[in-house]
């Protein structure tokens, strides 16, 4: 894998596909939701560095919702994506202005909404950037439960602060969150008897593998299908 396999395999967000939700603003903030506007249960799903608009993220969202979550996709990165296309794009300055203790600080205003509204509880799911976005919400419990997919690096510091149930995904081929780091996670995370995790990793994908796959790779589906109810199980079994 090379050195930017972060950013490979960006999404195609002019595909067309839109989701069966709709795109409301709070505050400023857009989010793209789906689901029984009447659930008590609500999920957050936060993007990786393509954003809100990646077309797999809106049929994920949507194929959770039909489980009778409400779900949330935020702009966090406030219509600035990731641009792949543009070969005078600063990337160090693209991921200063996008810090994770501002999405962090973004989402609050929208946890609140939903408790407002009747939510009595709360999940959040992070791709990659959005990862270390989830890991800070599970740290400030706003959330009941987490779950990290293909994470972007964070520090034991954050894991050690950990205060609700959290799972996280990895990929077999991750230059950035490789097996033998998932593998330390999970030894710091068996030792907090406090609250439950779960820590799995999926052979033969690599980064990204459960938002950027090929529509028409049948492995590739399988397995980014797989991770996805994984994802499903967590949340039914702590956000209730």
């Amino acid at each position: 894998m090379s050195s930017a396999q972060c950013f490979e395999n960006p999404p195609n967000l002019n595909s067309g596909i839109h989701g069966a939700g709709t795109v409301l603003e709070l505050g400023g903030l857009k989010y793209y939701v789906t689901g029984p506007h009447d659930s008590k249960l609500a999920l957050i799903l936060i993007s990786d560095v393509f954003g809100y608009e990646s077309p797999n993220l809106r049929k994920l969202a949507d194929k959770v919702a039909a489980t009778g979550f409400l779900v949330v996709v935020p702009d966090l990165l406030y219509s600035d994506p990731f641009d792949m296309d543009n070969p005078q794009f600063d990337r160090v300055s693209w991921l200063n202005a996008h810090g994770a203790d501002k999405a962090c600080e973004d989402t609050k205003p929208l946890i609140a909404a939903l408790k407002s509204k009747g939510v009595t509880a709360i999940g959040a799911a992070g791709f990659c950037w959005g990862g270390m976005v989830v890991l800070k919400l599970a740290i400030t419990r706003d959330i009941q439960a987490g779950v990290i997919l293909h994470p972007a690096p964070f520090i034991d510091n954050e894991v050690n602060e950990v205060k609700v149930p959290i799972a996280i995904l990895g990929a077999e081929f991750d230059i950035y969150f490789p097996p033998e780091r998932l593998k330390q996670i999970e030894e710091m995370l068996s030792v907090r008897a406090e609250f439950e995790s779960f820590v799995k990793l999926y052979p033969g994908v690599g980064h990204g593998w459960t938002v950027r796959y090929n529509v028409d790779d049948e492995a590739a589906v399988k397995s980014a299908e797989e991770a996805h109810q994984d994802m499903l199980n967590w949340f039914i079994k702590h956000v209730k």
